[in-house]
């Protein structure tokens, strides 16, 4: 997978979507300005802000025991790909390393973000996706209020 572009996760903010209001998780280009805001079920933005925030939960939570899963069984987490946009539905890809050969498997974004935090992997786009779906916002730093669940993204 050729025309990566690198991601972080800003945060995971409250949207009003077409049906009410929604999550989306907020991805910023590593070496850029550009955002990928995709809209994320609540209990996977719940997962993945639990792991930005370092948030634990008394027993492991789908993703987490994803990831104790794959850390048993002795493969890691190289990456994931956002590497699809079809109809408005983003397509990910989550690249796993064992034992020198590579997995690529389909993954929901939501739930290959979820992952690759907690194993500390990185995050990429396909510039095709980019090109099409990002938007150029205002730098939404780490203690912008209305974040977390208060405010709004976009009108």
């Amino acid at each position: 997978m050729s025309n990566l572009v690198e991601l972080e996760v800003k945060n995971v903010a409250l949207v009003r979507t077409e049906g009410g209001m929604g999550m989306a998780v907020i991805l910023q280009e590593k070496d850029g300005s550009r955002h990928l805001p995709i809209i994320v079920g609540p209990f996977e933005g719940k997962a993945i802000s639990m792991a930005l925030t370092g948030e634990t939960f008394s027993r492991p939570l789908t993703h987490d025991l994803l990831h104790n899963v794959i850390e048993t069984l002795g493969a890691r987490v190289e990456k994931v790909v956002i590497n699809d946009l079809v109809d408005g539905t983003f397509y990910a890809r989550l690249i796993l390393n064992h034992e020198g050969k590579t997995y690529s498997i389909d993954a929901r974004p939501s739930d290959a973000i979820a992952v690759a935090l907690r194993a500390g992997a990185p995050i990429f786009a396909s510039s095709t996706v980019m090109d099409s779906a990002s938007e150029y916002l205002p730098d939404l730093g780490e203690e912008e209020e209305g974040w977390e669940g208060g405010g709004e993204l976009g009108g």
